[in-house]
Formats: structure tokens, C-alpha cells, sequence
């Protein structure tokens, strides 16, 4: 009884076209997720990932789940999910991705989830890092450990800091550390994030995890530029 008074005072809404949710629906409408410009670079075997990366960074996998459009519905997510809180676009973009992921032998390698991280005052602030819930979910489908707290980061950063800057300081190792190399030693590991656009984040902290030994690192973003 008490769920149409919920609905009418807290209408639910699609995330992406921001328009009211039926009842059988969640997040997003089926409309948009429909619409939504999926890569299938996983299914497609598509080395995307590996090209924005190619000559900085050597990676087993990569796949990204959308490809981003300015103005598009995939930037009214990533904008939700990034700024106003909705986490739950994480948790849906990631059991989606998560259920593709799990039916290909290539991730059936990946031995744990590592996030790429907030500095801690901009955790703080924020409250919540954006890629958490979508890093969760992806590890709970491939049956794997999802851990924040061995690749960390120290230096606090504008959100649009440039290519340039990046490469700059990772050559300092200045951005990020790993706090427990042996825990990563003979793994593969899934590095998680939002977007990738130039691969410089990805890349600085490649960088910093390479300095485990023998480790493999595959990639996994809710969408590229």
C-alpha cells in the first residue's frame, strides 16, 4: 500500500533520460539501455583499449562498456554517478558489465579488482569513489576479491589534469603507490575506472603496480572518449 504513495512523492526516474521509471524497470529505462552506444570490444576481441595505451603500457585485456558522446546519454550517467551521488549507476553498469565479462575465458584469469583511486581528501569530500560499485559487482561476477587499499593515491589532482602533467609526474612515480607489492606478486589484476580519454591515469598507475613481480593487468571503464 505504501509503494504508490513512495513512487508519487519519490518518483523514481530513468538516469539517462531522466524520465519517470515503470515498475519493472531499474536505473535505466529499457529504452535508454537500448539506445545506450555499447562497444562489445570484449566480444569483439577489439584492441581499442590496448591502442590508446599502445607504447606507455602493456595490458593483457581491455574493454570499456559504452562509448562516451558529449551530451549523451552515457555522459548524463557518468555525470550522476560522478557528482550527484547516484551510485546505484555503478552497481547496474557494473552487473552488466560483470555478466558479459564472466562468460569469456579471457577474465576467467583475473584474480582480483583494484579500482583506480581517490586521493583521500577528494574521497573525503565526495564521500564515495565513483568506480566502487561498479568495480564491486564486476568482482563478485568473475568470483574474485574487489581490494582498495593496495593501489593508493598521493598526490591530490585537478579532475582534467593534462596528459602532459601525467606523464610528467609518473615518471616520479609521484601520483600513486602500492602499499603491499607482495599481495599483487603472480596476479592478474582488473583496473577499474569511469572513463578512459587519453589512458594517463591508466597509465600512472600501470606504472606503479608493474613494480610487483610478475603481474598481469587487464582493463575494464564504464566508457571511452
Amino acid at each position: 500500500m505504501l509503494k504508490p504513495l513512495v513512487n508519487l512523492l519519490f518518483p523514481k526516474v530513468c538516469h539517462a533520460c531522466l524520465n519517470l521509471l515503470q515498475d519493472n524497470e531499474d536505473t535505466i529505462c529499457v529504452d535508454c539501455r537500448h539506445d545506450l552506444p555499447v562497444t562489445n570490444f570484449h566480444f569483439d576481441d577489439d584492441d581499442a583499449i590496448k591502442k590508446v595505451l599502445y607504447g606507455r603500457a602493456n595490458i593483457e585485456n581491455g574493454t570499456a562498456l559504452f562509448r562516451f558522446e558529449k551530451k549523451g546519454l552515457v555522459q548524463q550517467l557518468v555525470h550522476g554517478l560522478k557528482y550527484k551521488g547516484y551510485e546505484t549507476i555503478g552497481y547496474s553498469l557494473g552487473n552488466w558489465l560483470g555478466g558479459e565479462l564472466k562468460t569469456l575465458d579471457t577474465y576467467k584469469t583475473v584474480d582480483m579488482v583494484i579500482p583506480v583511486p581517490l586521493h583521500k581528501k577528494k574521497l573525503k569530500k565526495r564521500g564515495y569513489n565513483q568506480v566502487a560499485k561498479f568495480g564491486q559487482q564486476i568482482a563478485e561476477a568473475l568470483d574474485v576479491d574487489y581490494v582498495d587499499d593496495v593501489l593508493i593515491k598521493v598526490t591530490n589532482t585537478q579532475s582534467q589534469v593534462s596528459k602532459k602533467q601525467f606523464e610528467r609526474w609518473n615518471k616520479n612515480d609521484a601520483f600513486f603507490e602500492i602499499t603491499n607489492s607482495d599481495f599483487i606478486n603472480n596476479k592478474h589484476i582488473l583496473l577499474v575506472d569511469d572513463i578512459i580519454t587519453t589512458g594517463a591515469t591508466l597509465e600512472a598507475c600501470i606504472s606503479v603496480l608493474n613494480k610487483a613481480k610478475n603481474i598481469k593487468i587487464s582493463i575494464a571503464t564504464i566508457a571511452i572518449a
